[in-house]
């Protein structure tokens, strides 16, 4: 059983720009046909702020915004379910 198309939500991933980990990650979504929207959270200390709440203090990159939903140093798979609208990882 095939599951139905679902129009992907929203990819925001919160980065800087000495990250490998993110840009490895950017590229893999990429691949996928996801379109990110990076947030450099040394240019936007705002946007850090909210990562170190989700992480317990820490400013953790990639953290990925996928709807609602938040997810730290997810791997391709769990941000393309979450982009999808599918509760579990590929």
């Amino acid at each position: 059983m095939q599951t139905p198309d679902r129009t992907p939500e929203r990819v925001v991933m919160y980065t800087t720009v000495w990250c490998g980990i993110c840009r490895r990650l950017k590229r893999a979504l990429g691949r996928h046909g996801v379109e990110v929207e990076e947030v450099d959270i040394e240019a936007f200390p705002e946007h850090a702020e909210t990562i170190e709440r989700l992480t317990g203090g820490y400013r953790t990159v990639p953290t990925v915004r996928v709807g609602d939903r938040y997810l730290v140093n997810p791997t391709a798979d769990e941000v393309l379910a979450a982009a999808r609208g599918i509760a579990d990882p590929l």
